[in-house]
Parts: structure tokens; sequence; C-alpha cells
């Protein structure tokens, strides 16, 4: 596995001729260049928000600007789950859900001694996920598309996956994802102002506005602080959230940046019929044509030895730009305001085309679950953080009823 790397240093901006766009879902990405399918090239040195020119297959390390930190090492994780909410997806998979049972949990990646590999399963952000609509269903009522969060649920624990897709068990707000979801709005906001007046202070203005539409867009929420009659919780809450916004001032430099998209629904489908989707927090497009995608993370970076699991997700938002636009993105960054890292990491042809293979396998197991009504738990230490767990067998639950038709396994199934 080739190492990502992981800095602190703010990365050098990547300036867009296309103005930043909100494309509706099912919508090609305008704002991205087309090109044909050869791995990305470094860009001239000294164009704006290039990457620096890399060996094929090598480690790339974010370049630190004049002024910032030099890089650093990546912080140390405990090896518990990982960031409270990964990518907004739920949307994507027009399979909503109000919170993760792992979303209050350590900020680190899964041991891959318990999940041969890890991604988190539900999104950290993206206030708008409810308005959009897309329909995931089958004639038969089963699932039809893949995002990287319900793959992950599917790899974390099949049965999680059947509750959330299939069943669509309710599930509890969670303060942490939550937080995750009004930072990213205060984030892209942000870029709706000039340049220069994208300032640490005027981000931390658009904390209580954001608090309030996510409050009328979702009302769930409100009940995370229903026995908080004084709002001290919640002025910590907030108060977190406004250290998370002002690290990422550490990190970027916003005034450098004009990212061609925000918040972008991406979907395509794979030449096997599989439907690929999700949605992204910011691409940047140099003026040379050069595409990186970043991800925010309001958790803290994991160990070098689970960032395979953390870059599964960018792969994927890779492996759908890539067949969406012919182009193979340059970079892939996770920029984690926990801890104020960044991991990065360069990826090419043979890198997607492995996860594509993975994908079609991970949903080979997906359609013969959804057949055979096979749903499995896989009970690790994630458990302790699941909303099912009355509905588990691992702790002597019942699931409800299984509403779709069940094949029954012939002679030739294994």
């Amino acid at each position: 596995m080739r190492e990502a790397a992981t800095a602190t240093a703010e990365e050098t901006g990547a300036t867009a001729d296309t103005p930043s766009i909100r494309p509706v879902p099912g919508s090609t990405p305008a704002g991205l260049p087309t090109g044909g399918a050869a791995p990305a090239a470094a860009a001239p040195s000294g164009s704006a928000g290039a990457a620096p020119a890399q060996p094929a297959g090598q480690p790339s390390p974010s370049p630190a600007t004049p002024g910032s930190p030099e890089a650093s090492a990546p912080s140390a994780a405990t090896g518990t789950p990982g960031d409270s909410a990964t990518n907004g997806d739920s949307a994507a998979d027009a399979e909503p859900v109000t919170g993760n049972p792992a979303s209050d949990a350590p900020d680190a990646a899964v041991d891959p001694a318990v999940v041969e590999t890890s991604v988190s399963s539900v999104e950290d952000g993206h206030p708008e996920a409810a308005a959009v609509t897309v329909v995931a269903r089958a004639e038969r009522g089963g699932p039809v598309s893949l995002s990287p969060s319900r793959a992950g649920d599917f790899m974390q624990c099949p049965l999680l996956y059947r509750f959330r897709v299939i069943d669509r068990l309710p599930e509890k707000p969670s303060a942490a994802a939550t937080r995750g979801t009004l930072v990213h709005a205060v984030l892209e906001r942000l870029f709706d102002a000039p340049a220069a007046e994208r300032t640490a202070p005027r981000a931390k203005s658009l904390i209580p506005g954001q608090w309030e539409r996510l409050r009328e867009s979702r009302p769930e929420v409100a009940e995370l602080f229903a026995d908080d009659p004084e709002g001290e919780r919640l002025a910590q809450w907030l108060t977190e959230a406004e250290q998370l916004v002002e690290r990422w001032f550490t990190l970027e430099d916003p005034t450098r940046l004009e990212p061609a998209e925000r918040e972008l629904f991406v979907e395509t489908e794979l030449e096997s019929g599989l439907t690929l989707r999700g949605i992204i927090d910011r691409v940047d497009v140099a003026p040379t044509g050069e595409v990186r995608i970043v991800d925010y993370k309001t958790g803290k970076a994991p160990r070098p030895e689970y960032a395979e699991g953390a870059l599964f997700q960018m792969k994927f938002y890779a492996l759908v730009v890539w067949r969406l636009k012919q182009v193979i993105p340059r970079r892939l960054q996770l920029v984690y305001l926990g801890s104020g890292d960044v991991l990065t990491y360069d990826p090419v042809r043979a890198d997607l085309e492995r996860v594509e293979r993975k994908l079609l396998a991970l949903w080979e197991a997906i359609r013969h679950a959804t057949e055979t009504g096979d749903w499995r738990p896989r009970p690790t230490k994630l458990c302790g953080w699941c909303d099912h767990q009355a509905h588990c067998p691992a702790f002597g639950g019942t699931p409800p009823p299984y509403p779709l038709p069940v094949r029954v396994a012939g002679p030739g199934d294994a």
C-alpha cells in the first residue's frame, strides 16, 4: 500500500476558471474538466494551486506555503471508530439517517483486525441533503446504488446495512454528527463571500444562522439539547464548532481558493450496471486542469496504518469523477479539523481500477443478501454505538419482518 502523506501545512489553493455552481442531482459536474483517461499529470511549476510533480505511484506530501508550518507526522489515534461522520451521502443513498451509531466515539480509524476495510458509516455534513430526492430502489424494492457510507455499513456489519437501507429503522440524532453538519454548512457558505472577506471571524459569525437553519430543516436535532434548559451544553457545543472552524484557517487559506464545486452531487453507472453516487465537499480545479477532491473531517486523523480505510471514500469519489469526466483527480485531500492534519494522496489509474473491482465484489455480496434475506450481524467494538441492538440477534434482539421477496437457495448456490 502506498503511504498517504499527512501535513499540517496549508495547501496552496487551486484557482478555478469555472465559477462555483450548485448542480442538481444527476447532473454532470459542469465545473470539472473533461480529458483522457490517462493518469493525471503534475501541473507545470508555478501554476496556481497545482500539485507538485511527483513520480507515479509515490506518496505526495502537502507542500508548505510561505509562512506556514512544515509538514508534520500524523497524529496518534486509538484504533477505535473513525471520524464521527464522513461525507454526506445520505441524500445520495436516498436512505437518510439522523445519526451515526459510532458518531460519538473517539475519532480514529477502525482497527483492521475488527473490520477488514473500514470507512466511516455516516456523513459528516451536508445540511441540504434532505432536499435531494433520489430513487434508490428497484422494482422488487431492493437497493440499486452504492455510496461510500453504505459501502462502509456493509463492510462493518451486513445487518447494519439492512437496518438502514432495507428496513430504514430510525436512529437518534448525534451531537458529533450534527456538529459536523453545522461546520460543513459554514465552510460551504463562507465561499459565497468575496475572497478578501473569507476570514475566521466572518466564518464564526455564520454559525448561529446555520444552526437555526439546520434546526428548521431537521427538527429532530432539537432533542439533542432538550434536557439543557439553561443552554449550557448548547453553548459549549457551539463553542466546539467555532474551534473546528477556526482550526480550518490554520490548514487552508480560503482567500486563495475558488472552488469549482461545493457540496457536489455525483453519480455514474458503471459498465456492470452498478450505480455509484455521493456528495463531494469541495472540488478545486487548477487553471491547467488538474483536479483536487477535498473532504472535511471534524474528527482526528487516523494513524498511518489505518489511512487506507480513510482513503477508501476518497478513491470512491475519484472513481466516480474518472468515469464521469475521464479525468483522474490529481490529488485527494482529507482535512481533519479535529487534530489539525491534512492527509493527501495522489491516485493513479490502477488505484481506481482496484476500487472498482472491490465495489463490484461488494455489490455482488449485497445483491445476494438482498435476494436471500441473509443479513448476518458482525459484532465488533463498534456495536456499543449502534442504535439497533434491540433488533440485533447478537444482542438477543429480533429483526423486523423482512420486507422483500426471498429467493430459496438452490443446489447450485454456495
